[in-house]
């Protein structure tokens, strides 16, 4: 007995030797936009060491002025992060993008307007100048899922392309509402004393917010990489939500400036609000909601933006996350 258990200890350590002398996979995965305090599970990640518990040297590339979606469904790109209704529009143009695991459990889209406009419902917003930064992406897609179940239509708005200037064109009185990502102008506009009123597309319906993305061969001749991408991801997605204030100290290594910042308790909201989006929910974190897949699918197909034979079950999996 003594012999088997020694002979089953040293196939363990020679098991856990070979892992460890495996060279690590590179992973180079594009945010987009420059550092912020935003994309701090990525941080926490490197910094603790999740990814590399994972054996993946992870570097991130904020300056890719790419379209990820395109590189990674034609496998040129092994991952990527991005929302669903990119995920949904690139599978429409033939691309076998697959959506991985998810990182905003809500769709992180909503209108705001000042409190002093009188601007009180959705209805409210009929006639009035509404600034957007694009007629396209997740603002735009946030907006009509918003509209519609308002019962509303773009017509019904004075729509205005203003790109991201829309916090300052909403004070100086140039547009009377605008469309924003919830965990950030409205804490802006909070910080600098004005009262708001927002209408967030979460609480209206459940969406596909920020996830990460594979394409179809990946999943199908390395899915161990895969998996090994999502539970470094997930880990670092939950130790953040539970470390927030820790989590801001290591975005200082990565985030220029921040160290210094002259609003270090704006930038902690800004991760606190983001965070709240990380909430694991009902099904915990990393898992996509088949209900907010369908809803999405609706809200596109309406837009006529996808084919009503699009298969949502191929569009995203939960196969991996633990």
């Amino acid at each position: 007995m003594k012999k088997i258990i020694s002979s089953i200890v040293i196939v363990l350590l020679l098991t856990v030797a070979a892992i460890c002398s495996a060279e690590p996979d590179q992973v180079t995965l594009p945010c987009g936009y420059v550092p912020n305090v935003q994309f701090a599970p990525l941080y926490v990640g490197l910094e603790k060491g999740f990814f590399a518990e994972e054996n993946i040297d992870l570097s991130l590339d904020h300056s890719m002025e790419t379209d990820v979606v395109a590189l990674v469904g034609a496998g040129r790109l092994p991952f990527g992060i991005c929302s669903g209704e990119q995920v949904l529009l690139g599978r429409e143009q033939g691309l076998p993008l697959v959506y991985i695991t998810n990182w905003y459990q809500n769709y992180p889209v909503g209108i705001v307007a000042l409190k002093e406009s009188g601007i009180g419902s959705m209805e409210d917003l009929k006639g009035k100048r509404v600034g957007i930064p694009m007629l396209s992406g997740a603002s735009y897609i946030g907006l009509e899922a918003m509209l519609g179940l308002s019962g509303m239509k773009d017509s019904d708005l004075k729509l205005e392309s203003v790109g991201y200037a829309q916090a300052e064109l909403l004070v100086t009185g140039r547009i009377d509402a605008a469309v924003v990502y919830t965990v950030n102008e409205p804490v802006q506009l909070k910080a600098l004393g004005y009262d708001t009123v927002l209408f967030s597309a979460a609480d209206m319906t459940k969406m596909v917010g920020n996830g990460m993305i594979t394409n179809e061969t990946m999943i199908k001749e390395n899915p161990d990489l895969v998996g090994r991408m999502v539970r470094a991801f997930v880990k670092s997605i939950r130790w953040t939500f539970e470390n927030p204030e820790e989590a801001y100290e290591i975005c200082k290594l990565y985030v220029d400036g921040l160290a210094d910042a002259e609003d270090p308790e704006l930038q902690m909201q800004v991760l606190l609000a983001t965070a709240d989006y990380f909430d694991d929910g009902p099904l915990g974190f990393g898992f996509s909601d088949p209900e907010a897949w369908e809803n999405m699918v609706a809200v596109l197909q309406n837009m006529g933006m996808i084919s009503s034979s699009t298969e949502v079950s191929k569009v995203y999996t939960n196969d991996f996350v633990q």
